[in-house]
């Protein structure tokens, strides 16, 4: 590998990562030392890069630099087209459609050979067993948690017992068979777990909720244990 492939390497590794990584990782991705890496680090710093941090410390990619696109590996393209699919088949029609339109962007721009590869791929989603939310129910739920709106669910539990909830949506879980909403409970004072097909009727309010989506769903995943995604 070039000084040049590793330096636009070390950069994609960079944009994969939201937290800081430390340079041990860094280097040992890249199977190079760390006195190579602190070079590389500075080289790029130097070009106008926005790299934060320090050895011992570790780094991360500011926004406001970008680089030309770079080239889809084999498995890059697998991974993209398996997603795309998956999304056009199990989620509301809007974002199937947007995951349809999104694939055909990313043909468009590639080499022939490439787009054959994406167009041809043996990798299939195959169908849910059943019908697991309506497509007007999940986009209003997307909507209310892109916006911060509460919810006001008329709910029924495992044992039939019915309740009405106003919460808090922060997520919403893809399942083969299933939609799950993650969200604060405003009865319960507590995250909560609701099944889309568990909702009897479902409204968007006007109110919206006096945290943001992301401080709930960080504090949801610290909850569970979850650690957060890189």
């Amino acid at each position: 590998m070039s000084r040049t492939e590793r330096l636009l390497q070390l950069m994609q590794i960079l944009r994969r990562h939201r937290y800081p990584v430390s340079g041990a990782d860094l280097s040992r991705e890249l199977g190079i030392s760390l006195r190579s890496l602190y070079r590389d680090i500075a080289t790029l710093q130097n070009q106008g890069a926005r790299i934060a941090g320090e050895a011992g410390v570790g780094y991360v990619l500011q926004p406001g630099f970008t680089l030309p696109p770079l080239m889809f590996t084999e498995e890059e393209i697998a991974a993209i087209t398996l997603g795309s699919r998956w999304v056009a088949k199990q989620a509301d029609h809007k974002l199937a459609l947007a995951a349809r339109d999104a694939l055909a962007k990313i043909a468009a721009v590639l080499p022939a050979e490439a787009r054959l590869e994406l167009e041809t791929s043996g990798l299939l989603v195959g169908p849910s067993g059943q019908s697991v939310a309506n497509d007007e129910q999940l986009r209003q739920v997307r909507q209310a948690i892109r916006k911060q709106h509460k919810l006001l669910l008329d709910y029924q539990d495992e044992t039939g017992a019915s309740s009405q909830r106003t919460v808090w949506p922060c997520a919403l879980a893809f399942f083969d068979n299933l939609r799950i909403i993650v969200a604060w409970c405003e009865l319960r004072q507590d995250f909560r777990h609701f099944r889309t097909d568990r909702i009897k009727n479902l409204q968007v309010a006007d109110a919206t909720y006096p945290r943001s989506s992301q401080a709930l769903l960080k504090e949801w995943r610290e909850q569970q244990g979850i650690k957060p995604e890189r």
